[in-house]
């Protein structure tokens, strides 16, 4: 079993990341897999996959809970951890108790990066004063948002302390390349790399804005093509698209052993414009505003 080599992406402070993560969205729903998705975990640190992102959202923190078991006999130094606060919750009424409520089901003292879930009404000045407070507190290292459209980004960027936000984590795959049109742009010439979650497609049956499942992007011609011709699975292949940006931490959630080796692997893969310009004609970047959806 090869360990992956982790890639890192550069964050605005200096520090990096890793490239490529796991992801809990849906752990946590069904007690039967309790140990099965702490094992997936532990496998996948083991396979190099060290980041891990959840959220206080996630099964009502049983996904931060599994985290938590997961990382248990690991060296803290070792692992990369990200959650999220909801919107409501991110005021100076809230964060504290919320993130220390996080703290304790990963059973930490600390994260690397914490984020705000989506924006909904959120108060941005508050939210930014409590994130730089919590990092002076050395409860986070560093903060970001999830689901920032180019709008929700320039409010940001209008608050005090808005532009040390590190990262915005978004939906983003094949299939869903809405934010290629101009919040990429946006977002490079400042410097703020992102994550992608869902990066092989929409979990839990949810679609693409075009109404493309990801049981479409699975069976498309064009992608089946592409995989054979690199000797690789659809899943690795969709993975890999996401992965050639280089500011883009991509983070697939898998539980088993095969899913999550697999996952791993898909970091070697390097994509032509051949291959970029096949998938394109099934899936192509967008030519207008797309308004960004939000799980």
């Amino acid at each position: 079993m090869e360990i992956l080599k982790q890639q890192r992406v550069k964050l605005p402070d200096g520090s990096y990341m890793p490239k490529l993560g796991q992801g809990t969205w849906l752990m946590g729903e069904d007690d039967s897999n309790y140990e099965r998705e702490i094992n997936g975990l532990r496998h996948g640190i083991d396979m190099g996959m060290t980041l891990i992102d959840t959220a206080e959202m996630y099964a009502d923190g049983k996904a931060e809970n599994i985290v938590g078991n997961a990382i248990r006999n690991v060296e803290r130094k070792d692992v990369y951890l990200v959650s999220k606060v909801y919107p409501k919750n991110a005021c100076k009424k809230h964060i504290y108790s919320s993130l220390e409520r996080s703290l304790k089901l990963l059973e930490t003292n600390y994260l690397d990066l914490y984020l705000l879930h989506w924006r909904e009404d959120t108060d941005l000045s508050e939210m930014v004063y409590c994130m730089e407070d919590l990092k002076q507190k050395g409860r986070i290292k560093r903060w970001g948002v999830s689901n920032f459209d180019v709008e929700d980004m320039e409010d940001l960027w209008k608050v005090p302390d808005g532009n040390q936000c590190s990262t915005n984590q978004v939906l983003y795959n094949l299939g869903t390349r809405g934010i290629e049109y101009d919040l990429l742009h946006w977002q490079r010439e400042r410097q703020i790399p992102f994550m992608a979650y869902s990066p092989v497609g929409q979990a839990g049956g949810l679609t693409t804005q075009d109404g493309i499942s990801k049981a479409i992007l699975m069976k498309d011609q064009n992608v089946c093509q592409v995989a054979k011709k690199h000797g690789i699975s659809v899943v690795q292949l969709l993975l890999a698209f996401v992965l050639r940006l280089e500011d883009m931490v991509a983070i697939p959630k898998a539980v088993g052993v095969e899913h999550i080796e697999e996952n791993a692997a898909a970091s070697r893969i390097i994509l032509t414009e051949e291959d970029l310009e096949q998938l394109s004609k099934s899936f192509p970047a967008p030519t207008e505003k797309i308004d960004m959806e939000k799980y």
